[in-house]
């Protein structure tokens, strides 16, 4: 597929991600950026060589749960900065899976970060940047119409199961996988994960040291961001 695709115009640029139509109308290309925002783009900066990272350890992922059963959008990584996925309609929540205590969830209720949950904890929040991606419950699900309940419940045994999963998987590679955000869309009415899952869409502590290997440290200025970035592509993708 990779050698007849043919690029067209770009349909949509986000953050992180810019999308082209191609010459098949049910594919699209996903283009990584180097950009980086933190705090609902109030910090904006780079990270060289980020879209890279990115696409090469989504599309090791993606592999690794398709393989499970997990069906998602991606097809095939056609350069080190572009994806062919299929055409999905993206449902409008962000899914955050909770291993341990860590950002906005010891800010919201006070817990001391690091703290296992057990068990994981999987959390809504509704994506309108307007409104600050607010947390929603399933029942703001519902109001809002965002998706049907049958596709909610879905949605969630699907997040736990992809837990359960990477845990594992990064925990052989010395990463802890304290938190990490999901997306899911809809092909031809088929829920199925989409977006990505990197370093910037997750939260990892090296199992060592501790140390955050993540957008993380981006948002609070640690340093060595890209060699956090290539350390962990590393670790992924050997």
């Amino acid at each position: 597929m990779a050698k007849t695709v043919v690029k067209g115009a770009m349909i949509y640029e986000g953050k992180a991600k810019k999308l082209f139509e191609t010459d098949q109308p049910d594919c699209v290309i996903q283009y990584f950026k180097d950009d980086a925002t933190a705090f609902n783009a109030q910090k904006r900066g780079t990270i060289v060589d980020k879209g890279v990272v990115n696409n090469k350890v989504s599309e090791r992922l993606f592999r690794l749960l398709e393989d499970a059963g997990i069906p998602t959008h991606f097809l095939e990584r056609l350069s080190d900065r572009e994806m062919l996925t299929k055409r999905v309609t993206i449902i409008p929540i962000e899914v955050v899976v909770r291993n341990r205590v860590a950002g906005s969830l010891a800010k919201r209720l006070g817990l001391k970060e690091g703290g296992a949950i057990e068990p994981p904890i999987v959390e809504f929040y509704y994506k309108n940047d307007a409104l600050g991606d607010p947390l929603i419950t399933e029942d703001h699900v519902l109001l809002l119409n965002l998706a049907a309940s049958p596709v909610v419940n879905q949605i969630k045994a699907w997040a736990s199961r992809i837990n359960q999963l990477l845990v594992p998987f990064f925990q052989e590679r010395s990463l802890v996988l304290v938190d990490f955000k999901l997306e899911f869309g809809l092909y031809h009415g088929k829920l199925m994960l989409a977006d990505e899952i990197s370093p910037d869409t997750c939260r990892f502590w090296d199992k060592q040291t501790g140390e955050s290997m993540d957008k993380d440290r981006f948002r609070k200025d640690l340093g060595r961001i890209e060699e956090a970035y290539q350390e962990v592509l590393r670790r992924v993708c050997g």
